[in-house]
């Protein structure tokens, strides 16, 4: 039955898949799956490998590129779903790259519903790096992760035990944000303030200072590039300026 699936998912054009079982999925900070399909038996991890769009100083070119893989994941995520739901008689549920994700208050730290990192490692598809992102062994970590939840009983692929990360600490240096200096730990505050600049601190923060102005400084405001990129960004979606801990890694720099 694996592989049978996984060979389905190499056909989407995807680049890798492995198998978890639910036993083996251990993320420290996101709900126990069970609360999320109490049936799951099992995860379903594929991977797109992110291209040489996010090498480009130009934002706009690499916010495009990450856009479109995205929309390519989502699609190719959902064909996976489908193919277990109809071809596998199973029951499946979609967990697709970064979005949506509760997005409230008391998930201050954006915690996601499913960590598609831990699942990745569950299934074999690679191991933590310095940058907390998982290197795949083929890949390195340019990778991009998506899920689908099953009530399959699959067993778990065998995970990789070679240390794939040199600890060079490039990815440490080149954080324009600070946000890796704790091993172990990614500050994301200090992470979205660089990587989205126009998320939802920056919408809270422009309209506050609009509510305080007069009437003609708030006719000002409504003309200057935050309003404009922050206007962009509510119908775009999430942002992302920055990708230095993908192409900083010298692991990345010369996969194929």
């Amino acid at each position: 039955m694996k592989e049978k699936i996984r060979k389905f998912i190499l056909a989407q054009g995807l680049d890798d898949a492995g198998f978890a079982a639910v036993e083996d999925y251990k993320s420290p900070l996101s709900p126990k799956i069970e609360t999320l399909f109490p049936e799951v038996k099992s995860v379903v991890v594929s991977c797109v490998k992110e291209m040489s769009h996010i090498d480009s100083p130009n934002p706009q070119i690499a916010m495009n590129g990450r856009l479109d893989v995205m929309e390519f994941a989502r699609s190719a995520n959902y064909k996976i779903a489908r193919f277990l739901e109809k071809e596998c008689g199973a029951r499946a549920m979609s967990v697709s790259l970064s979005y949506p994700l509760e997005i409230s208050p008391q998930n201050a730290l954006s915690v996601a519903d499913v960590s598609l990192r831990h699942a990745a490692l569950a299934a074999g598809l690679g191991v933590f790096g310095r940058h907390n992102l998982i290197i795949h062994p083929r890949l390195g970590p340019r990778v991009l992760f998506m899920a689908v939840l099953t009530d399959l009983a699959l067993p778990s692929d065998p995970p990789v035990t070679k240390d794939l990360c040199t600890q060079c600490n490039i990815c440490v240096e080149s954080c324009p944000a600070l946000a890796l200096d704790v091993e172990g730990k990614t500050d994301f505050g200090k992470c979205l303030s660089v990587s989205q600049p126009y998320g939802l601190a920056k919408i809270i923060g422009f309209w506050l200072k609009w509510a305080d102005k007069s009437p003609e400084e708030q006719k000002k405001m409504l003309f200057t590039k935050d309003f404009f990129m922050t206007y962009q960004a509510s119908f775009i979606g999430f942002q992302y300026f920055c990708f230095k801990c993908f192409n900083s890694c010298p692991l990345g720099s010369s996969d194929k």
